[in-house]
């Protein structure tokens, strides 16, 4: 793309929400669930439809999200919106199911120390119980395999291409064709997100893959920049950059939906979402858990917002 040219439309681009599961898990204190539903619907009116809505994962693990059911029953469905649930294990699939999730989403880390944090077993372990998922899945609800720790461990450091192409092979195997890489401490570089996609890519050209970036390092948008140019098409966002793993030592929040939003369609990238209609569900956000989120969008408005010159402070002398 030219930069120094006014923005061409590129193909749209799904943004896909993650706020009220990766976001919400990481609040000490209980969200009421009818705040989770009602902000599930307001980013829905903003024209996200793309939302992994929340996790069947044991209540005494993730407390904040034991009424995963209730959310989702809560929530105003519609037939243009993708509602999806992590689940971490055949209990938690068959739980998913029954509160008629539209996907569902497993995962299994790049690194053993952070797969042994995260999911208390191997990857290998891991990897069978994937597999007992996507047999409860099949020819019931599509099913994507997330990667944590695909570019970097906070335990082992860099993580080889190849560890992460052991996991993708394992999800191919199993007839996985959804993909979302985790970038879950925000150790992702523009190289090393175009080694990893490209080799995907080689590999497997049919793949659909998705990018889950945080923002740790403060290049979350600019690996998003090196993913899009790569021909990925889906990208996870939280809104207000809430998040951050909690097994995972110096993670900080995801990237922010009202920045990748903006980001896209500056760029001439469409992503079918109301810009304003997205700062005031992160403005919501903020006043659920009480307290400054790190979004800059939401603080400074869209690009030609004007304001009135009359208060203005003077340059005096």
């Amino acid at each position: 793309m030219n930069y120094a040219e006014p923005p061409t439309l590129r193909p749209r681009v799904a943004v896909t929400e993650v706020g009220t599961r990766d976001g919400f898990q990481s609040e000490a204190a209980f969200i009421p669930t009818a705040d989770k539903a009602g902000v599930i619907d307001a980013l829905i009116g903003a024209g996200v439809t793309h939302v992994e809505a929340t996790s069947f994962v044991s209540p005494r693990a993730v407390p904040q999200l034991a009424d995963a059911h209730e959310v989702l029953a809560r929530v105003a469905r519609r037939a243009d919106a993708h509602l999806s649930a992590l689940v971490p294990n055949p209990r938690g699939a068959e739980r998913a199911l029954g509160a008629g999730v539209d996907e569902m989403v497993s995962f299994v880390s790049a690194s053993e120390t952070h797969n042994q944090a995260n999911l208390n077993a191997p990857i290998a372990v891991s990897l069978a119980g994937v597999a007992e998922v996507a047999s409860i899945a099949r020819g019931r609800t599509p099913l994507r395999g997330a990667i944590a720790c695909a570019f970097g461990c906070p335990f082992e450091g860099e993580v080889p291409v190849d560890a992460a192409l052991r996991v993708v092979d394992a999800y191919a195997a199993l007839g996985i064709d959804r993909l979302t890489l985790g970038d879950t401490t925000g150790m992702a570089t523009p190289p090393t997100v175009a080694r990893l996609v490209q080799a995907i890519g080689g590999r497997f050209p049919q793949m659909r893959v998705a990018l889950h970036f945080h923002n740790t390092r403060g290049i979350g948008l600019a690996n998003v920049m090196v993913g899009l140019d790569l021909g990925v098409r889906e990208f996870e966002s939280s809104i207000g950059g809430l998040g951050g793993c909690t097994f995972a030592p110096g993670a900080t929040g995801n990237v922010c939906t009202e920045d990748l939003v903006y980001l896209l369609e500056r760029s001439g990238v469409p992503t079918g979402v109301d810009l304003d209609a997205l700062i005031a569900v992160a403005q919501r956000v903020e006043a659920i858990v009480g307290r400054t989120l790190p979004g800059q969008v939401m603080k400074a408005g869209p690009r030609l917002r004007r304001y009135s010159i009359d208060g203005a402070r003077r340059a005096v002398g």
